[in-house]
């Protein structure tokens, strides 16, 4: 493959968030070839102590690796004044700084907008919040399954009178790291077409509200009711059969079966002239139960072969196994592989964009605390004296440079590198 300039090499991120959200939006711009600076408290950042699914790891915890690659750590006391200034002499050769404290605590700080903007007017200054910079929820907890609650999404699917089911994900996380992600690119844009710099936010409440574009339209603007049937429904604004099915040996999902042809292959007379648009909605629950009862009568493969060679849309339900050994996974290269020098072998989704001319790539895992705290001093102009005396002081702090990585060469967007790579609160809201 031949070798190109990433499409953001060249830019500068001073990465100043915890958890999910921020992280990942800072993961992404460093995947493109930016430059991100991890800038996290000398005892660690929060989710290096907050392992998911209790997978701690020997080093560093599976959720700050999968959330932190390509970056460099440099670890600081933002409380302290030397640890402050170090911070602000880092912004002046920085283009986008990115934070989701909850609000108030960048201006204690010294890091909010009007602060930093007085040391790089150029800066692009992101913010992510749970329900906005202000307003009457502004102090609220802005954690990923409070959010999923509240943006009516959880009473869009499922069965009347049964619980509210979140995601499997953490999704209000997810969306808001790709909201962020797209700001700074539209920010950055910005700036190369006018020079100037801004103050961009970002909130979980308002990128989860809109992510629902359509059925949201359809409540307010078509007027129709958010409604769950008897019977399970995967969406309340989609008609019948659209759902999860079981089978004899397993599930199925299956999806906008015309009622006439779905009748014929699963021999449902029931259903003969029907039409897909009428009883498909007037008659939901019934539909649901009469395909329900039908699919429970052979396998998962033999309705999938059987409906799918006739056109109907359907589709095996897989867990993580069978997900991570699918061959479109394999053929799309969607995982990465790679040696980390701490935790050993890693196999961690990579990246969820192509690019002819400027590829993502995997240039180092996820840092340990303060690994390039030295290294991106230097880099700032601060002379190896005063480096020591910030370390001294404990306003900054460095891993010790043998258990410390040397940085990778670039990997492709679908082939792990063979070598292990070298230096070159919850949810989304940070405890003050």
């Amino acid at each position: 493959m031949t070798e190109t300039t990433a499409v953001l090499a060249g830019y500068r991120v001073i990465d100043c968030s915890i958890a999910m959200a921020g992280p990942f939006a800072a993961q992404r711009l460093g995947d493109l070839g930016a430059d991100v600076i991890k800038v996290e408290p000398t005892t660690g950042e929060w989710q290096r102590h907050a392992a998911a699914g209790g997978a701690a790891g020997n080093e560093i915890n599976v959720s700050f690796l999968s959330l932190n690659r390509n970056k460099r750590s440099v670890a600081l006391d933002l409380k302290s004044v030397d640890g402050s200034e170090a911070l602000r002499e880092l912004v002046r050769g920085a283009d986008v700084f990115l934070q989701n404290y909850r609000p108030g605590v960048a201006a204690r700080l010294g890091v909010d907008y009007e602060s930093l903007r007085a040391v790089n007017p150029s800066i692009v200054y992101v913010s992510i919040s749970g329900y906005g910079e202000d307003g009457p929820y502004r102090d609220r907890p802005g954690q990923d399954l409070l959010l999923q609650a509240m943006s009516g999404a959880m009473l869009s699917a499922g069965r009347h009178g049964d619980e509210p089911s979140p995601a499997g994900q953490y999704l209000a996380d997810a969306i808001t790291a790709s909201t962020a992600f797209e700001g700074v690119l539209a920010a950055l844009l910005h700036r190369e077409r006018t020079g100037e710099g801004q103050f961009v936010t970002v909130n979980m409440l308002d990128a989860l509200t809109t992510l629902q574009m359509q059925e949201l339209s359809v409540f307010t603007v078509g007027k129709k009711t958010q409604e769950r049937s008897a019977e399970p429904h995967a969406h309340v604004y989609i008609r019948a059969p659209y759902g999860v099915f079981a089978t004899s040996d397993g599930y199925v999902a299956l999806a906008f079966a015309d009622l006439h042809e779905l009748g014929r292959l699963i021999d449902e007379p029931a259903f003969e002239g029907w039409n897909s648009e009428v009883e498909g909605w007037t008659r939901r629950d019934e539909i649901h139960a009469k395909t329900a009862a039908k699919l429970r009568e052979k396998p998962a493969g033999y309705w999938i072969e059987t409906l799918g060679a006739a056109g109907v849309w359907i589709g095996p339900v897989l867990g993580y196994q069978e997900l991570v050994d699918d061959p479109q996974i394999a053929h799309n290269g969607t995982f990465i592989e790679y040696d980390h020098p701490t935790e050993g072998h890693v196999k961690t989704p990579g990246f969820p964009y192509r690019f002819s001319k400027t590829p993502p790539r995997l240039y180092r895992g996820a840092p340990l605390v303060g690994e390039h705290t030295r290294e991106v001093l230097a880099e700032a102009g601060f002379s190896d004296e005063s480096i020591e005396a910030l370390l001294g002081s404990g306003a900054a702090a460095a891993t010790p440079a043998a258990v410390t990585s040397a940085a990778p060469g670039a990997a492709s967007p679908t082939t792990a590198p063979s070598t292990a790579p070298e230096p070159a609160e919850p949810a989304s809201v940070v405890p003050a």
